[in-house]
């Protein structure tokens, strides 16, 4: 199944390569980082009691990001459907089709996989092995990209409670979500963070 789905990335991949995007966004640090950030911190969604602790995580959390990016070097953008999860995919006799391209952007090839992991590092390793046997035979895929899974995911995580910040007015959303912006919760990501500090600073995943 995962070198199926890789086979179907790498064919999104080998088109998503050969010209950007016009007016979709590039996902990076300033917009998948940086600017979620300050959009909680500006509309006052952080609990007083925690506010401090929550922006030293998050300010640790942007270091250890860039340092990743560091890691990486230059890697190439291409165009990605960006919220590239299972609950996005939809199975037919044919194989994997997407859907929900919301979040479709500009960004490194490595955002379409990593989300397609879970389990221990080993199985996570394991995974993407799988992936990227089925994903390079249609597209060649840089490895250096592995230095950036863990940032990925931290910076995903900085952006997801500020897309649910922004959508808090509409009546859907606290019905549908009633766990967010509670004490609890802001509680929960500054563990979360603090878990990806460390995530960060270790080796790539898996390399080639």
């Amino acid at each position: 199944t995962l070198e199926w789905m890789g086979r179907f990335l790498g064919r999104i991949h080998a088109v998503g390569a050969l010209r950007p995007f016009t007016h979709r966004p590039v996902l990076d640090i300033a917009s998948f980082g940086t600017e979620p950030r300050d959009y909680l911190l500006s509309h006052g969604f952080i609990p007083p009691d925690l506010d401090e602790a929550w922006r030293s995580v998050v300010a640790l959390a942007l270091e250890g990001v860039q340092r990743c990016f560091e890691r990486a070097g230059k890697v190439r953008m291409l165009r990605l459907h960006g919220d590239c999860h299972a609950g996005n995919v939809l199975w037919t006799d044919k194989g994997p089709h997407f859907v929900d391209f919301d979040d479709a952007r500009m960004g490194p090839a490595v955002q379409d996989l990593w989300m397609m992991l879970s389990g221990e590092r080993a199985d996570m390793a394991r995974q993407m092995a799988d992936l990227l046997a089925g994903y390079e035979d249609f597209h060649e895929f840089d490895s250096r990209e592995l230095h950036l899974i863990e940032a990925l995911r931290t910076l995903r995580l900085i952006h997801y409670s500020a897309w649910l910040a922004r959508r808090w007015d509409d009546p859907a959303f606290p019905a549908a979500f009633p766990w967010f912006n509670t004490q609890r919760y802001w509680q929960d990501r500054i563990l979360e963070l603090r878990e990806q500090l460390a995530l960060m600073d270790e080796g790539p995943l898996w390399s080639q």
